[in-house]
């Protein structure tokens, strides 16, 4: 029941900040929810923003007057997080805590995990266990959205390595497919002036096949798969992996 250490450490979220959490991530995350049908949730609600990072979302959704917890075990994006909502003027709570360990039972109407926030523990039965965390949180007839990049979308994007460049750091990530296709190992080398930074990261990557049949068996119910946030179909032209689901009784 442990994590890669990448995932696990907080030289990784504070030294890849600029490239995992770049400006363009924070306005995207502000036109989903002006915009996305599948993130129009009743005024007021009642939000767990699951492994929230610094508050992408949690902020926002806060000052649209919903009330938020955003949960993460990074004390460092947690600290950003408190910092973005402090200077947004948005009231949110916030836990530092796991999502493996993380249950309010039946207090929540909405449960979100976004960006690929989901497959990072290195048993299969710890991520279901997450998935069971995240139905119990949720009140009858409450809403689950997982948002994942499918391994049908992974499979067109594994290729040679990446290179982004950003200001004057050059990060190359490199891209391998281990166990058949049960998970994904990530090699980040970032070049920031004369200094390099290197992480690995290893995760569960998951089909809509995979993650719907996990979410039926961890006791959701009317559970949609999406391509998108737009509400697209999963198929040749989608963007995303995105699960919806509902707690009853």
């Amino acid at each position: 029941m442990t994590r890669t250490d990448g995932f696990e450490d907080d030289e990784f979220w504070t030294g890849f900040y600029d490239f995992l959490f770049s400006e363009q991530r924070y306005t995207q995350a502000e036109e989903l929810l002006d915009s996305s049908p599948l993130l129009d949730f009743t005024p007021g609600a009642r939000v767990l923003d699951l492994c929230c990072g610094p508050g992408v979302f949690t902020v926002p959704l806060a000052r649209r007057g919903h009330h938020v917890t955003g949960v993460d075990r990074s004390p460092a994006m947690l600290e950003r997080a408190r910092e973005f909502s402090g200077a947004a003027g948005a009231k949110a709570r916030f836990v530092r805590t796991d999502a493996l360990h993380h249950v309010e039972p039946e207090a929540y109407d909405v449960v979100l995990n976004m960006f690929t926030s989901f497959g990072y523990f290195e048993e299969h039965a710890d991520n279901m266990r997450v998935l069971q965390n995240m139905r119990a949180c949720l009140e009858p007839g409450g809403r689950l959205l997982l948002d994942v990049a499918g391994k049908e979308l992974l499979a067109r994007k594994v290729v040679p390595p990446k290179v982004v460049h950003r200001g004057g750091d050059v990060l190359v990530q490199t891209d391998t497919v281990l166990d058949d296709w049960a998970r994904l190992r990530s090699d980040w080398v970032l070049v920031r002036g004369d200094r390099v930074h290197r992480a690995s990261l290893v995760w569960f990557v998951y089909s809509a096949v995979e993650l719907r049949a996990m979410a039926e068996e961890a006791g959701c119910e009317e559970v949609e798969i999406f391509g998108g946030f737009d509400g697209r179909p999963y198929d040749q032209d989608a963007e995303r992996l995105i699960l919806r689901a509902t707690r009853k009784g």
